[in-house]
């Protein structure tokens, strides 16, 4: 194996060892708990109800990665891999918007975001695996629809006039 090359064990160590320092974070933190996170949206008795501490948990997590992003991504390429691999799309479309909506409508909702609903889950908690359960059957109709979406531009594309073909009797 050439040195560019990435190697599958460093990249997978690499990976396992920041998902479990993330996940200690979130359980130490008190975010794998629901009540922590619905109380950060709850205003129903002002600011007397308010719970900011998901706050200072999304500030700390800022603080440490702004700096540590900016010092390796003036590097060349990553540690373990041939390249960086960042997102390059810039527009706001209507996919993003709803993908942004129901990531939110869940969130308020289970009170789990990803990251904490699959620590809570480690952790054998029963509405985490109903929360988990649902993004998982979500990342599946997800994948289905795109897929049909995906196909019907295929088929558009495909005809001459750019109309579907309609079937000859």
């Amino acid at each position: 194996m050439s040195q560019n090359e990435p190697n599958k064990v460093q990249q997978y160590g690499a990976a396992f060892v920041t998902g479990l320092v993330f996940a200690v974070g979130l359980a130490l933190s008190g975010m794998t708990q629901p009540a922590k996170v619905i109380g950060f949206f709850d205003f129903s008795e002002g600011l007397t109800s308010w719970d900011p501490s998901l706050a200072f948990v999304m500030g700390g997590g800022m603080l440490v990665y702004m700096p540590v992003f900016r010092l390796f991504t003036k590097r060349t390429r990553p540690l373990f891999d041939t390249r960086f691999r960042l997102p390059t799309r810039r527009d706001i479309d209507l996919r993003l918007l709803g993908g942004a909506a129901l990531f939110g409508i869940g969130w308020g909702l289970g009170g789990y975001c990803p990251g904490p609903a699959l620590t809570s889950a480690g952790a054998l908690s029963s509405k985490a695996f109903t929360v988990v359960g649902g993004m998982l059957i979500g990342m599946f109709l997800f994948q289905q629809v795109d897929k049909l979406r995906a196909r019907r531009a295929e088929k558009k594309q495909a005809s001459p006039n750019g109309q579907p073909e309609k079937a000859v009797s």
